[in-house]
């Protein structure tokens, strides 16, 4: 084979196994607290390391690290991120595998795992180092190309251990999605957010009223209670979190 047309098999072949760099299109920030973290399968602390089918990875869908570096995603998600917890299966997946199978993106789905287990909402607040993360973890996923579609937001187990917390939450979380999407420059952000299904406290259901008491535009919400919870009976359990991800992946799709 001539030198010339060698080099150019070579090129050919290289562009099939090479991993891609670029940036993904559709990029989801996932927020929150553990049971967006993942869960799913963690036992004794101990992860199962099973993976159902829908959270299958895909080339087409991608993880952005802890080190701000696109890279092939795959459950747990948030290893690199959520580090004091034992993390497991989270919505995230099952969530991305739903979107690229009813409308994949033409550039590709990009996740960007933010999540941290038992953090509070006031642990979200604008001058926390969660919220400064978070921040820069969204402006540094599409520096080089993609636009943000949609935030994932788990989280207010934190707050039902205390009826005032409980009580406090909605206006909070108002502050919180008006705080993000204005150091974001992207007002008309879509945010998702999980009615919570447990809780740390006894006060689950004064924060699952204060969730579902938001009417901004664009903030939408689907109701985790129902899906089936693990024996710790905070978090949801792999068959939870794959039907949790479906749910976000119809109201994304939907709205």
């Amino acid at each position: 084979m001539s030198s010339p047309l060698y080099a150019l098999v070579l090129l050919l072949l290289l562009s099939f196994t090479r991993p891609s760099t670029s940036n993904p299109s559709d990029v989801f920030l996932l927020a929150g607290q553990s049971n967006m973290a993942g869960r799913g399968g963690v036992h004794n602390n101990v992860w199962d390391r099973v993976i159902p089918p829908a959270c299958h990875p895909d080339p087409s869908i991608q993880r952005f690290s802890a080190s701000l570096a696109w890279e092939e995603a795959h459950d747990p998600l948030h290893a690199d991120i959520d580090v004091y917890g034992v993390c497991g299966v989270c919505p995230g997946m099952s969530f991305a595998n739903a979107v690229r199978e009813s409308r994949a993106p033409s550039g590709g789905i990009g996740l960007v795992p933010c999540a941290v287990g038992s953090s509070s909402i006031d642990d979200w607040s604008k001058g926390g180092q969660l919220y400064g993360t978070l921040i820069k973890r969204a402006q540094a996923a599409v520096s080089g190309g993609g636009t943000i579609r949609a935030v994932l937001w788990y989280q207010g187990e934190k707050d039902a251990v205390s009826e005032e917390l409980a009580r406090a939450y909605q206006p909070k979380m108002e502050r919180f999605i008006g705080d993000l999407r204005g150091d974001l420059r992207l007002p008309s952000l879509l945010l998702i957010q999980v009615a919570i299904a447990t809780g740390q406290g006894p006060y689950k259901d004064i924060v699952r009223a204060q969730q579902k008491a938001i009417h901004i535009p664009n903030v939408v919400t689907v109701d985790a209670l129902g899906l089936q919870v693990s024996e710790d009976y905070v978090h949801l359990t792999t068959q939870g979190q794959v039907q949790l991800g479906k749910m976000l992946a119809s109201a994304y799709l939907s709205h």
